[in-house]
Formats: C-alpha cells, sequence, structure tokens
C-alpha cells in the first residue's frame, strides 16, 4: 500500500474573481489486480503493455487504485508531478523476495495481450484465492510465474552437461579413492 498526500493548492476563480484554496489530500493506494480490472474497464485496452499512457489515463489509473473512501473527484486534478513520479516507482517496485534465474534458450514472442481477464484465468487455473487480487500486481505475477515454473515438466539434461556431470563425479571419485582411473 502507498501512502500519498496530494498538497492544498491555491487557484484563481477567473469567473467570480476570487481565490479558491483546495484541501490537502492523504491517499491510501493499491496497485491490484483489481485496480487494473477497473481501469481496463473504462478505458477498453490492456493496462500492461509498453505503451506510453496519456496524463488523463495515469490520473484515472491512481484513481482506480484509490482504496480511501468518498475523496472527491476533481481532487485528482492537483496531482503533483512528485505524486506521479511516487506512484510510478511504487508501481515497479517487485514487493517480493522471489528472483528467477534466466535461462539461455531461444526465445519466442508471445503476442498474447496481458489482460485482467487473463491474469484472473490465470489465478483461477492454479487455485490461487480470491483474496490474492488485492495483493500488489507484481507480488501476484511472481506467484503466478512461481506456480507456472513449478508445474513445468522436468527438463532433460542435454548430452554435454550428461559428460560434464560424469566427468565431475569421476574427478571427485579420483580425488577421495586416490586412483588413477
Amino acid at each position: 500500500m502507498l501512502n500519498i498526500v496530494i498538497p492544498s493548492v491555491e487557484l484563481w476563480d477567473e469567473k467570480n474573481e476570487q481565490f479558491i484554496h483546495t484541501k490537502e489530500r492523504k491517499l491510501q493506494l493499491e496497485h491490484s489486480l483489481v485496480s487494473v480490472a477497473k481501469w481496463e474497464a473504462k478505458w477498453n485496452k490492456p493496462f500492461i503493455n509498453k505503451k506510453e499512457k496519456t496524463t488523463a489515463e495515469i490520473i484515472d489509473y491512481v484513481r482506480c487504485m484509490t482504496i480511501t473512501q468518498n475523496v472527491p473527484d476533481d481532487c485528482y486534478n492537483y496531482l503533483t508531478i512528485a505524486n506521479i513520479e511516487e506512484v510510478n516507482r511504487y508501481i515497479a517496485l517487485p514487493m517480493t523476495a522471489t528472483w528467477f534465474t534466466e535461462t539461455k534458450k531461444k526465445i519466442t514472442t508471445n503476442r498474447e495481450q496481458i489482460t485482467a481477464e487473463l491474469i484472473y484465468y490465470w489465478m483461477i487455473s492454479f487455485n490461487i484465492p480470491m483474496e490474492c487480487q488485492k495483493w500488489h500486481l507484481n507480488r501476484l505475477l511472481t506467484l503466478i510465474r512461481v506456480f507456472n515454473e513449478k508445474n513445468q515438466p522436468k527438463k532433460k539434461m542435454s548430452q554435454q552437461e550428461l559428460y560434464r556431470q560424469h566427468a565431475a563425479i569421476n574427478a571427485a571419485n579420483r580425488k577421495r579413492f586416490h586412483s588413477k582411473g
């Protein structure tokens, strides 16, 4: 969960020719599957992609992330650049101690768009409890990847790896038994 503070702002109302003062707002935000699903339902496009988002899309995602109750819609108009940078840093956090070793294998391009519905499908396929939809999205995606990796069939050793393993065992046995062969 991320807590941000939208500072108070003093604005000039040209119509009424007077200053308007906004209140400081404290918001609690959560980058979760629920937030992504809300955003995708409104914008009708995948949230998880490499395309730049417009300012309106970014501000609306902050609105979708908000778990604080009864926040006036106009307060999102006063998000600062620092607020947006803080939100982006939070979205990028792994939120887990799990990491993966990337192995060299032929690169396949999977053009499947990752959407909230696809992530829900993965959750249901792996019997991941629905309360995990409120986890930080990167943590949930890591859990899904763990399930996927653990459910893969064991990889057979290549002939070269097998030869190396036998050579290492033979060398260890020669050393252990003080023999030459």
